[in-house]
């Protein structure tokens, strides 16, 4: 028994070795990248000449202005737009997600960027075409599009294998524990790297676990959503047609009802119609939703007598929609607060602190035993 106690900790320490030297060079790369990411609209717009010059409290008169300014300025995109609300002011980022210019790939919105006082557009661009955004891609879906999700994906599976069979590789003996959790720091070079290899892949093991599982997850849904959905029944999106009218109402009195609602709600998103006979949709974030950005409460109303038509509550979801609404804001820390996006953020560099560690321990291992089979043949 022994004997094949001892194999098998031997066979799971060389699966742990070739798939860090393999596998582990990406998972370095997804945990800088993500890194990064953890920050990205803060530094997004510090990189943005044109963001910088608006005022941090600056706010529209009305969000009825933005959408005229939309409209005036990009007459013939008669799609949704999606007005993002920032908590704290400043320009204000929109999406416009289905362009004719890149109807070509599966996701490459117009993003625009709207003064609130001026209300002209102040900087314009596809998704890709802007470092943060080529950063997401890479970190999501290595620049490949929905294949490219679909192979990160299965290897955050492989990344999980790596890291439970270095887990595994390393759990002491009885009797072993307090050797095992030693820094020497004393010891040869090649025991000091293995020592910080350990430790480093210890002190982060439930960091890396949460946030390269909700990343398989994440870059998976069609895979795992109807897995959840055979367990709890997933939130449909609403279908209505809507009887178009001469005039739709202000957009500002469409918020005002639909915060009549929810009155804890704050104001998130804004999404206008789609078509004459589509709904306006509010999205509000309320207390005990874990993202403040992608909050699910949604209120979908009649544009044109500000009937609800629909309505989604994001503090009464189903254990599965509950499940979905946590991925994100658990990868990238954004439920925790400042707190959640520094461990988030503290998460991504450890896979290069271990795969560094691992690449020159593995070095030295070799040089080691080159110069013995050199001294052997000298002999």
């Amino acid at each position: 028994m022994a004997a094949a106690r001892l194999s098998t900790r031997v066979i799971v320490r060389r699966v742990h070795l070739w798939l860090g030297l393999t596998i582990g060079a990406l998972f370095a790369v997804a945990g800088l990248t993500g890194s990064l990411l953890v920050f990205y609209p803060a530094i997004d717009a510090a990189l943005s000449p044109a963001l910088r010059a608006v005022p941090t409290e600056a706010r529209p008169v009305s969000w009825q202005a933005v959408v005229d300014t939309l409209h005036r300025e990009h007459p013939t995109r008669t799609g949704a737009w999606r007005i993002e609300v920032a908590p704290d002011g400043g320009a204000i980022p929109v999406r416009y997600y289905r362009p004719k210019e890149t109807a070509d790939r599966d996701f490459a919105p117009l993003l625009l960027w709207i003064d609130p006082v001026r209300l002209t557009t102040i900087r314009t661009g596809f998704w890709g075409d802007t470092l943060v955004t080529w950063i997401y891609d890479l970190h999501y879906r290595l620049l490949l599009e929905k294949p490219g999700g679909i192979a990160m994906g299965i290897a955050g599976i492989v990344m999980l294998v790596l890291i439970l069979s270095g887990v595994w590789a390393w759990w002491p003996r009885p009797g072993g524990w307090w050797r095992a959790l030693r820094f020497k720091r004393g010891a040869v070079p090649i025991r000091r790297l293995y020592d910080w290899h350990k430790l480093g892949g210890l002190a982060g093991l439930l960091l890396l676990l949460v946030v390269t599982a909700t990343g398989v997850l994440l870059d998976l849904p069609d895979q795992t959503r109807p897995l959840i959905a055979r367990i709890s029944p997933l939130y449909r999106l609403p279908v209505a047609t809507i009887r178009p009218d001469a005039r739709a109402l202000p957009v500002d009195r469409l918020i005002a009802i639909a915060r009549r609602r929810f009155p804890d709600g704050a104001l998130a998103w804004i999404e206008t119609p789609a078509s004459a006979t589509a709904p306006v949709r509010i999205n509000l974030a309320r207390p005990g939703e874990p993202s403040r950005r992608f909050p699910r409460t949604n209120v979908w109303l009649d544009p044109y007598t500000g009937g609800i038509v629909a309505v989604r509550d994001g503090r009464a979801e189903t254990g599965g929609d509950t499940l979905l609404n946590w991925l994100h804001p658990l990868h990238d820390g954004e439920a925790f607060g400042l707190a959640g996006r520094l461990l988030a953020f503290t998460a991504g560099l450890i896979p290069i602190l271990l795969f560094v560690t691992g690449l020159l321990r593995w070095r030295r291992k070799l040089g080691h035993r080159s110069a013995g089979a050199g001294k052997t043949h000298l002999g």
